[in-house]
Protein backbone atom coordinates (compact mmCIF):
# COMPACT_ATOMS: atom_id res chain seq x y z
CA UNK A 1 0.00 0.00 0.00
CA UNK A 2 1.39 3.44 -0.88
CA UNK A 3 0.42 7.09 -1.18
CA UNK A 4 0.36 6.64 -4.96
CA UNK A 5 -2.48 4.16 -4.62
CA UNK A 6 -4.58 6.61 -2.58
CA UNK A 7 -3.84 9.37 -5.09
CA UNK A 8 -4.28 7.47 -8.35
CA UNK A 9 -7.60 5.71 -7.71
CA UNK A 10 -10.60 8.01 -7.79
CA UNK A 11 -13.05 5.61 -6.21
CA UNK A 12 -12.29 4.16 -2.80
CA UNK A 13 -13.01 0.44 -2.53
CA UNK A 14 -15.90 1.08 -0.14
CA UNK A 15 -17.53 3.25 -2.83
CA UNK A 16 -17.61 0.34 -5.28
CA UNK A 17 -20.30 -1.43 -3.27
CA UNK A 18 -23.90 -0.35 -2.87
CA UNK A 19 -25.37 0.29 0.56
CA UNK A 20 -28.99 0.68 1.72
CA UNK A 21 -30.92 3.40 -0.16
CA UNK A 22 -27.84 4.11 -2.26
CA UNK A 23 -29.99 5.53 -5.06
CA UNK A 24 -30.33 8.61 -2.83
CA UNK A 25 -27.84 8.31 0.04
CA UNK A 26 -24.35 8.11 -1.45
CA UNK A 27 -22.47 7.74 1.82
CA UNK A 28 -22.72 7.89 5.62
CA UNK A 29 -19.93 9.42 7.69
CA UNK A 30 -19.11 9.48 11.38
CA UNK A 31 -16.37 11.79 12.69
CA UNK A 32 -15.14 11.83 16.29
CA UNK A 33 -13.06 14.74 17.59
CA UNK A 34 -10.54 13.92 20.33
CA UNK A 35 -7.61 15.70 22.02
CA UNK A 36 -4.71 14.46 24.13
CA UNK A 37 -4.78 15.75 27.70
CA UNK A 38 -1.07 16.50 28.04
CA UNK A 39 -0.85 18.92 25.08
CA UNK A 40 -2.43 22.26 24.17
CA UNK A 41 -5.09 22.19 21.45
CA UNK A 42 -3.64 22.53 17.91
CA UNK A 43 -4.65 26.20 17.73
CA UNK A 44 -2.29 26.97 20.67
CA UNK A 45 0.20 24.11 20.56
CA UNK A 46 3.88 24.67 19.86
CA UNK A 47 5.59 22.96 16.95
CA UNK A 48 7.21 20.59 19.44
CA UNK A 49 3.83 19.63 20.93
CA UNK A 50 2.31 19.11 17.49
CA UNK A 51 5.22 16.88 16.57
CA UNK A 52 4.77 14.82 19.76
CA UNK A 53 1.05 14.35 19.01
CA UNK A 54 1.85 13.01 15.54
CA UNK A 55 4.51 10.72 17.00
CA UNK A 56 2.08 9.37 19.63
CA UNK A 57 -0.58 8.56 17.04
CA UNK A 58 1.98 7.00 14.71
CA UNK A 59 3.23 4.81 17.55
CA UNK A 60 -0.32 3.62 18.15
CA UNK A 61 -0.75 2.87 14.45
CA UNK A 62 2.45 0.83 14.39
CA UNK A 63 1.47 -1.11 17.51
CA UNK A 64 -0.94 -3.33 15.59
CA UNK A 65 -3.65 -2.91 18.24
CA UNK A 66 -6.39 -2.15 15.75
CA UNK A 67 -7.81 -5.48 14.49
CA UNK A 68 -11.14 -3.86 13.62
CA UNK A 69 -9.60 -1.92 10.72
CA UNK A 70 -7.29 -2.63 7.84
CA UNK A 71 -3.62 -1.81 8.13
CA UNK A 72 -3.02 1.94 8.31
CA UNK A 73 -0.74 4.08 6.17
CA UNK A 74 0.64 7.26 7.75
CA UNK A 75 0.67 10.23 5.36
CA UNK A 76 2.40 13.34 6.69
CA UNK A 77 1.33 16.63 5.17
CA UNK A 78 4.89 18.01 5.14
CA UNK A 79 6.01 15.09 2.98
CA UNK A 80 3.55 15.48 0.11
CA UNK A 81 2.96 18.05 -2.60
CA UNK A 82 0.06 20.58 -2.60
CA UNK A 83 -1.51 18.81 -5.57
CA UNK A 84 -1.45 15.49 -3.72
CA UNK A 85 -3.13 17.12 -0.73
CA UNK A 86 -5.82 18.50 -3.01
CA UNK A 87 -6.56 15.04 -4.39
CA UNK A 88 -6.94 13.65 -0.86
CA UNK A 89 -9.39 16.48 -0.10
CA UNK A 90 -11.36 15.71 -3.26
CA UNK A 91 -11.65 12.08 -2.13
CA UNK A 92 -12.97 13.25 1.27
CA UNK A 93 -10.03 11.56 3.00
CA UNK A 94 -8.72 14.76 4.59
CA UNK A 95 -10.20 18.19 5.24
CA UNK A 96 -9.14 21.43 3.51
CA UNK A 97 -8.01 22.69 6.94
CA UNK A 98 -5.59 19.79 7.38
CA UNK A 99 -4.25 20.26 3.85
CA UNK A 100 -3.69 24.00 4.16
CA UNK A 101 -3.26 25.07 7.78
CA UNK A 102 -2.00 22.26 9.99
CA UNK A 103 1.43 22.07 11.66
CA UNK A 104 2.92 18.59 11.67
CA UNK A 105 -0.40 17.44 10.29
CA UNK A 106 -0.85 13.86 9.20
CA UNK A 107 -3.47 11.30 8.31
CA UNK A 108 -3.78 7.58 8.91
CA UNK A 109 -5.57 5.90 6.00
CA UNK A 110 -6.90 2.37 6.04
CA UNK A 111 -6.36 0.19 3.00
CA UNK A 112 -10.00 0.31 1.89
CA UNK A 113 -10.23 4.03 2.80
CA UNK A 114 -13.22 3.49 5.07
CA UNK A 115 -11.16 4.89 7.94
CA UNK A 116 -9.30 8.18 7.94
CA UNK A 117 -7.72 9.50 11.14
CA UNK A 118 -6.60 13.12 10.82
CA UNK A 119 -3.88 14.34 13.17
CA UNK A 120 -3.31 17.96 14.21
CA UNK A 121 -6.25 19.30 12.28
CA UNK A 122 -8.54 21.56 14.38
CA UNK A 123 -8.25 18.88 17.07
CA UNK A 124 -5.38 16.50 17.80
CA UNK A 125 -7.32 13.52 16.46
CA UNK A 126 -10.32 13.28 14.17
CA UNK A 127 -11.49 9.73 13.52
CA UNK A 128 -13.55 9.44 10.35
CA UNK A 129 -15.46 6.40 9.15
CA UNK A 130 -17.19 6.30 5.75
CA UNK A 131 -19.73 3.69 4.67
CA UNK A 132 -21.69 3.39 1.39
CA UNK A 133 -25.40 4.20 1.42
CA UNK A 134 -27.49 4.84 4.51
CA UNK A 135 -25.48 3.15 7.28
CA UNK A 136 -25.04 5.71 10.06
CA UNK A 137 -25.40 3.23 12.92
CA UNK A 138 -22.91 0.84 11.33
CA UNK A 139 -20.44 3.68 10.74
CA UNK A 140 -20.84 4.79 14.37
CA UNK A 141 -20.08 1.30 15.64
CA UNK A 142 -16.97 1.10 13.46
CA UNK A 143 -15.72 4.54 14.52
CA UNK A 144 -16.34 3.75 18.19
CA UNK A 145 -14.30 0.56 17.87
CA UNK A 146 -11.29 2.51 16.63
CA UNK A 147 -11.91 5.21 19.25
CA UNK A 148 -11.94 2.65 22.07
CA UNK A 149 -8.70 1.08 20.82
CA UNK A 150 -6.98 4.45 20.62
CA UNK A 151 -8.18 5.43 24.10
CA UNK A 152 -6.50 2.34 25.54
CA UNK A 153 -3.11 3.82 24.56
CA UNK A 154 -3.75 7.57 24.42
CA UNK A 155 -4.91 9.82 27.27
CA UNK A 156 -7.89 11.81 25.97
CA UNK A 157 -8.88 15.22 27.33
CA UNK A 158 -12.19 14.49 29.07
CA UNK A 159 -14.33 16.32 31.63
CA UNK A 160 -17.07 14.63 33.68
CA UNK A 161 -19.42 17.56 33.05
CA UNK A 162 -18.54 18.62 29.50
CA UNK A 163 -17.45 15.32 28.00
CA UNK A 164 -14.66 15.22 25.42
CA UNK A 165 -12.93 18.61 25.24
CA UNK A 166 -12.43 20.10 21.78
CA UNK A 167 -10.90 23.20 20.18
CA UNK A 168 -14.32 24.45 19.11
CA UNK A 169 -16.96 24.46 21.88
CA UNK A 170 -19.63 23.33 19.39
CA UNK A 171 -17.87 19.94 19.18
CA UNK A 172 -17.58 19.37 22.94
CA UNK A 173 -19.50 16.58 24.65
CA UNK A 174 -19.57 13.57 22.38
CA UNK A 175 -17.26 15.20 19.81
CA UNK A 176 -19.47 13.54 17.20
CA UNK A 177 -20.34 14.79 13.75
CA UNK A 178 -22.64 12.46 11.87
CA UNK A 179 -23.41 13.21 8.23
CA UNK A 180 -24.85 11.76 5.07
CA UNK A 181 -24.17 12.68 1.44
CA UNK A 182 -27.45 12.73 -0.47
CA UNK A 183 -28.29 13.05 -4.16
CA UNK A 184 -31.53 15.08 -4.31
CA UNK A 185 -32.27 16.01 -7.95
CA UNK A 186 -36.02 15.38 -7.58
CA UNK A 187 -36.36 17.92 -4.77
CA UNK A 188 -34.23 20.37 -6.73
CA UNK A 189 -36.19 20.02 -9.99
CA UNK A 190 -39.53 20.39 -8.18
CA UNK A 191 -38.10 23.40 -6.28
CA UNK A 192 -38.94 21.83 -2.91
CA UNK A 193 -35.33 22.01 -1.77
CA UNK A 194 -35.63 25.76 -1.17
CA UNK A 195 -38.18 25.27 1.63
CA UNK A 196 -36.72 22.02 2.96
CA UNK A 197 -33.22 23.36 3.73
CA UNK A 198 -34.42 26.10 6.16
CA UNK A 199 -36.70 23.56 7.86
CA UNK A 200 -33.78 21.17 8.37
CA UNK A 201 -31.67 23.97 9.85
CA UNK A 202 -34.40 24.66 12.41
CA UNK A 203 -34.12 21.06 13.63
CA UNK A 204 -30.52 21.58 14.75
CA UNK A 205 -29.03 20.10 11.58
CA UNK A 206 -27.04 21.80 8.86
CA UNK A 207 -27.08 21.39 5.08
CA UNK A 208 -23.83 21.98 3.20
CA UNK A 209 -22.29 21.30 -0.18
CA UNK A 210 -20.30 18.30 -1.31
CA UNK A 211 -17.08 19.33 0.48
CA UNK A 212 -18.66 20.57 3.69
CA UNK A 213 -18.66 24.05 5.17
CA UNK A 214 -18.51 26.84 2.60
CA UNK A 215 -18.79 24.51 -0.41
CA UNK A 216 -21.44 24.48 -3.12
CA UNK A 217 -24.00 21.71 -3.60
CA UNK A 218 -22.60 20.67 -6.99
CA UNK A 219 -24.62 18.10 -8.89
CA UNK A 220 -27.53 18.30 -6.42
CA UNK A 221 -25.39 16.54 -3.81
CA UNK A 222 -26.00 17.78 -0.28
CA UNK A 223 -24.23 16.96 2.98
CA UNK A 224 -26.53 16.89 6.01
CA UNK A 225 -25.08 16.72 9.52
CA UNK A 226 -25.77 17.45 13.17
CA UNK A 227 -24.82 20.77 14.78
CA UNK A 228 -25.28 19.87 18.45
CA UNK A 229 -22.84 17.56 20.21
CA UNK A 230 -23.13 18.63 23.88
CA UNK A 231 -25.95 17.31 26.08
CA UNK A 232 -26.98 14.50 23.73
CA UNK A 233 -25.73 10.93 23.51
CA UNK A 234 -24.10 9.58 20.38
CA UNK A 235 -27.08 7.31 19.75
CA UNK A 236 -29.53 10.21 20.12
CA UNK A 237 -27.56 12.36 17.68
CA UNK A 238 -27.49 9.57 15.10
CA UNK A 239 -31.15 8.66 15.57
CA UNK A 240 -32.23 12.31 15.14
CA UNK A 241 -30.27 12.55 11.90
CA UNK A 242 -31.59 9.20 10.68
CA UNK A 243 -35.16 10.36 11.26
CA UNK A 244 -34.67 13.42 9.06
CA UNK A 245 -32.80 11.46 6.38
CA UNK A 246 -35.61 8.91 6.19
CA UNK A 247 -38.08 11.74 5.57
CA UNK A 248 -35.82 13.20 2.87
CA UNK A 249 -35.53 9.82 1.17
CA UNK A 250 -39.31 9.53 1.11
CA UNK A 251 -39.73 13.09 -0.20
CA UNK A 252 -37.09 12.60 -2.88
CA UNK A 253 -38.73 9.40 -4.10
CA UNK A 254 -42.13 11.11 -4.18
CA UNK A 255 -40.65 14.02 -6.14
CA UNK A 256 -39.16 11.63 -8.69
CA UNK A 257 -42.48 9.83 -9.08
CA UNK A 258 -44.27 13.15 -9.56
CA UNK A 259 -41.79 14.20 -12.25
CA UNK A 260 -42.29 10.90 -14.06
CA UNK A 261 -46.06 11.37 -14.02
CA UNK A 262 -46.41 15.07 -14.78
CA UNK A 263 -43.28 15.88 -16.79
CA UNK A 264 -42.14 12.54 -18.14
CA UNK A 265 -41.11 13.63 -21.64
CA UNK A 266 -39.42 16.79 -20.32
CA UNK A 267 -37.53 14.74 -17.72
CA UNK A 268 -36.49 12.15 -20.31
CA UNK A 269 -35.35 14.92 -22.65
CA UNK A 270 -33.30 16.55 -19.87
CA UNK A 271 -31.60 13.26 -18.99
CA UNK A 272 -30.69 12.38 -22.58
CA UNK A 273 -29.55 15.92 -23.38
CA UNK A 274 -27.21 15.79 -20.37
CA UNK A 275 -25.94 12.40 -21.48
CA UNK A 276 -25.34 13.81 -24.95
CA UNK A 277 -23.38 16.74 -23.54
CA UNK A 278 -21.18 14.45 -21.46
CA UNK A 279 -20.64 12.01 -24.32
CA UNK A 280 -19.74 14.64 -26.91
CA UNK A 281 -18.44 17.83 -25.30
CA UNK A 282 -14.90 18.94 -25.98
CA UNK A 283 -14.89 21.60 -23.25
CA UNK A 284 -16.87 21.45 -20.00
CA UNK A 285 -16.59 23.33 -16.70
CA UNK A 286 -16.88 21.71 -13.26
CA UNK A 287 -20.37 23.04 -12.51
CA UNK A 288 -21.87 22.04 -15.87
CA UNK A 289 -20.30 18.59 -15.64
CA UNK A 290 -21.68 18.08 -12.13
CA UNK A 291 -25.18 19.08 -13.25
CA UNK A 292 -25.12 16.73 -16.24
CA UNK A 293 -23.75 13.88 -14.11
CA UNK A 294 -26.59 14.42 -11.67
CA UNK A 295 -29.13 14.14 -14.51
CA UNK A 296 -27.47 10.98 -15.82
CA UNK A 297 -27.43 9.36 -12.36
CA UNK A 298 -31.13 10.24 -12.01
CA UNK A 299 -31.76 8.65 -15.41
CA UNK A 300 -29.96 5.48 -14.31
CA UNK A 301 -31.86 5.27 -11.02
CA UNK A 302 -35.24 5.83 -12.73
CA UNK A 303 -34.60 3.37 -15.54
CA UNK A 304 -34.33 5.82 -18.43
CA UNK A 305 -30.69 4.90 -19.04
CA UNK A 306 -29.77 1.22 -19.19
CA UNK A 307 -26.46 -0.61 -18.83
CA UNK A 308 -24.58 2.22 -17.13
CA UNK A 309 -23.12 1.71 -13.67
CA UNK A 310 -24.58 3.71 -10.80
CA UNK A 311 -21.05 4.24 -9.51
CA UNK A 312 -20.30 6.44 -12.49
CA UNK A 313 -21.55 9.50 -10.58
CA UNK A 314 -19.28 8.81 -7.60
CA UNK A 315 -16.32 8.14 -9.87
CA UNK A 316 -16.66 11.05 -12.27
CA UNK A 317 -17.57 13.58 -9.59
CA UNK A 318 -14.08 12.95 -8.20
CA UNK A 319 -12.16 12.27 -11.42
CA UNK A 320 -13.28 15.58 -12.91
CA UNK A 321 -12.21 17.73 -9.94
CA UNK A 322 -9.26 20.09 -10.55
CA UNK A 323 -6.83 18.18 -8.34
CA UNK A 324 -7.37 14.83 -10.03
CA UNK A 325 -7.22 16.33 -13.52
CA UNK A 326 -3.88 17.94 -12.76
CA UNK A 327 -2.57 14.82 -11.03
CA UNK A 328 -3.24 12.79 -14.18
CA UNK A 329 -1.72 15.53 -16.33
CA UNK A 330 1.44 15.44 -14.24
CA UNK A 331 1.38 19.09 -13.24
CA UNK A 332 -0.58 22.37 -13.04
CA UNK A 333 -3.17 23.19 -15.69
CA UNK A 334 -4.85 26.46 -16.59
CA UNK A 335 -8.64 26.53 -16.07
CA UNK A 336 -9.27 26.24 -19.83
CA UNK A 337 -6.89 23.28 -20.05
CA UNK A 338 -8.71 21.58 -17.18
CA UNK A 339 -12.04 22.07 -18.96
CA UNK A 340 -10.67 20.34 -22.08
CA UNK A 341 -9.20 17.45 -20.09
CA UNK A 342 -12.39 17.09 -18.04
CA UNK A 343 -14.47 16.71 -21.21
CA UNK A 344 -12.02 14.17 -22.66
CA UNK A 345 -11.97 12.13 -19.45
CA UNK A 346 -15.76 11.97 -19.30
CA UNK A 347 -16.02 10.92 -22.95
CA UNK A 348 -13.46 8.16 -22.45
CA UNK A 349 -15.13 6.93 -19.27
CA UNK A 350 -18.53 6.71 -20.98
CA UNK A 351 -16.96 4.84 -23.91
CA UNK A 352 -15.46 2.33 -21.45
CA UNK A 353 -18.91 1.84 -19.93
CA UNK A 354 -20.40 1.01 -23.34
CA UNK A 355 -17.55 -1.39 -24.27
CA UNK A 356 -17.97 -3.31 -21.01
CA UNK A 357 -21.61 -4.14 -21.83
Amino acid sequence: MSLERFISQAVSSWMSTEGPDSDIVLSSRIRLARNLSQFDFPTLATNEEAFKVTAAVEEWANSGSHPGASRFEMVKMNDIQPLQKRVLVEKHLISPHLAENSRHGACLLSENEEYSIMVNEEDHIRIQCLFPGFQLSEALSAANEIDDLMEESLDYAFDEKYGYLTSCPTNAGTGLRASVMMHLPGLYLTQQINRIVPAINQLGLVVRGIYGEGSEALGNIFQISNQITLGKSEDDIVEDLKSVVKQLISQERSAREALAKTSNIQLEDRIFRSYGILANSRIIETKEAAGCLSDVRLGIDMGYLKDISKNILNELMILTQPGFLQQYAGGPLRPDERDIRRAAMIRERLKMEIKEQ
